[in-house]
């Protein structure tokens, strides 16, 4: 274990060859699919090896990376429990948008979408698209703005409170085509 903290690669890969085949087989129990028995694996290796300094010095290894794959299996289960909500709801809305009829065309609508966020107050907008377009999360806003994580949400809360003033509640299902955000949870 101390070779392993230290950043021994010939620790790691004894780490590997050893335990790799019976993580698999204990992984593929679990997800009853060798392709992700692997992926989950893998992790479990990568995890080991990037938290590597932080081991307990009397920590059975053994234990450990059992652990840590079932840890894993859970974690990648809870996620695609999510990203299958976040699918559902997704398709929902999609079906909805194109089922209702048609009174201003799509391009009229994305328009008037996009007009609205222009319109936002520059710290807002940028707040706003950095989190809805480029996907990233408000810890990481706040890192690059070098603000706080609750000027962020209170920004971002803003954004849907001023579009929703201006656009109305139809083009809730526009912000989600776009963006693919969830305007429920929004105040």
């Amino acid at each position: 274990m101390g070779q392993l903290e230290k950043g021994n690669e010939k620790a790691f890969s004894f780490l590997v060859e050893n335990y790799n085949q019976r993580l698999c087989v204990y992984a593929n129990s679990l997800v009853n699919d060798p392709v992700k028995a692997q992926d989950i694996v893998q992790n479990v290796f990568i995890k080991t090896w990037e938290k590597r300094e932080t081991l307990r010095h009397n920590l059975s290894i053994k234990g450990f990376l059992y652990r840590a794959v079932h840890n894993e299996f859970i974690d990648q289960y809870r996620s695609a429990k999510s990203l299958m909500a976040l699918e559902k709801l997704y398709m929902d809305t999609l079906v909805k948008f194109e089922m209702e009829p048609e009174q201003q065309g799509t391009e009229e609508i994305m328009e008037r979408v996009m007009f609205a966020i222009n319109d936002l107050p520059p710290k807002c907008q940028q707040i706003f698209l950095m989190s809805k377009k480029e996907g990233l999360d408000n810890i990481e806003i706040a890192e690059y703005l070098e603000i706080s994580r609750k000027t962020v949400e209170n920004q971002i809360t803003k954004a849907f409170t001023i579009l929703r003033e201006k656009l109305g509640k139809k083009y809730k299902t526009v912000l989600m085509v776009i963006f693919g955000v969830n305007t429920k949870n929004v105040v």
